[in-house]
């Protein structure tokens, strides 16, 4: 994975002027990327911590996350699709076996492609947010890696988690941090902050 030397990360990270804490990486491809960050998250963090920020962004644009998750959403759309139906039709043909009325999908098959649909989307997304967590905690790896240690990224997190003393809200968004039930945590594109420093911690024993 080749990523840039840690002086040049903030040079190269485009600013959002706004006083919010945004953060983002956005491209098809590894030349044709984008790091944006706002101005609020710069004021509100140590160069330290905003370099770990970036440097995790472009840890995902290294690692091709969002083609990746892209291509995996894709996939698993095109199965919801393709079972959803073809379960639909099982049910409709077992409901109408021995009718002489058989020309073309019933009212049985348009309930149970509806039902399937959306208990199979949940599954999916099950699916889809499993993969996303794990581009995060590469992402987390990946970070350290550019930065030398993992101490940046586990000082960043805990700023973004409230975790320390700062001038961020303890929910922000984009770093898939919510105040919500445990189980949620199935549904969540980040993994929970802990975790994400004692990733880092087991990863540079420190």
């Amino acid at each position: 994975m080749e990523l840039l030397h840690p002086q040049s990360l903030l040079d190269l990270a485009y600013p959002v002027d706004t006083p919010r804490p945004h953060w983002f990486a956005t491209g098809p491809s590894r030349s044709n990327a984008l790091v944006a960050v706002s101005t609020g998250l710069l004021h509100a963090m140590s160069r330290e911590e905003a370099e770990a920020v970036l440097a995790h962004e472009v840890a995902h644009v290294a690692n091709g996350d969002m083609v990746t998750l892209t291509l995996i959403q894709g996939v698993v759309n095109t199965f919801v699709i393709f079972l959803a139906r073809v379960v639909g039709w099982l049910v409709d043909s077992m409901l109408r076996r021995g009718s002489q009325h058989q020309h073309g999908p019933g009212i049985a098959y348009m309930i149970t492609v509806v039902v399937c649909d959306v208990i199979f989307g949940v599954l999916a997304s099950l699916i889809v947010m499993f993969f996303s967590r794990q581009r995060e905690l590469r992402a987390d790896a990946g970070a350290a890696k550019l930065l030398g240690s993992p101490r940046p990224m586990m000082a960043a997190l805990r700023r973004l988690g409230g975790l320390e003393a700062g001038e961020l809200p303890k929910t922000v968004a984009t770093a898939g941090i919510h105040g919500r039930p445990a189980w949620m945590a199935l549904f969540a594109s980040h993994p929970p902050i802990t975790q994400r420093i004692e990733a880092l911690a087991r990863s540079g024993a420190v």
